[in-house]
């Protein structure tokens, strides 16, 4: 067999997790832009609040590109990861479209990443906050 199949987020769950971190932005009181993607890193769904700073847009998209090209959450856990390791943390840096700022998940169904959550206009640890809101739509 030279093929497989992919499973991927639809584009209704996306929307949904647009709604929901945009929510969340309103509730903390701070906008933000919000890209989610496919399991493969192209562009499913973005949003950009009135008033959301620029390079949020950006980053959003580099939280989620980072999120789902290595499976993990960009923040905490990948500063964990690369602190004690000189070369791994100059190196990772050079990445294209690598960020380590909180705010990116991939997005996980049935044990397969099928997507990814980039969330950025505040400070990371409110990013993070609306990033969350989008993904405990996976727990319903």
């Amino acid at each position: 067999m030279n093929t497989f199949t992919k499973t991927s987020i639809t584009t209704e769950l996306a929307k949904q997790m647009l709604d929901a971190a945009t929510t969340k932005a309103e509730e903390i009181g701070f906008a933000i832009a919000i890209t989610i993607i496919d399991e493969s890193g192209n562009l499913k769904a973005f949003s950009r609040m009135d008033n959301a700073p620029l390079i949020a847009i950006d980053a959003s998209r580099k939280k989620a590109v980072t999120a789902v090209g290595f499976g993990f959450p960009t923040g905490d856990a990948w500063y964990n990861f690369i602190k004690d390791d000189p070369i791994l943390n100059d190196g990772a840096h050079n990445l294209k479209d690598f960020i380590l700022l909180g705010g990116g998940s991939p997005i996980t169904i049935d044990g397969t990443i099928v997507g990814a959550v980039g969330v950025s206009g505040g400070h990371y640890k409110q990013d993070e906050q609306c990033m969350n809101a989008a993904l405990s739509l996976l727990a319903k």
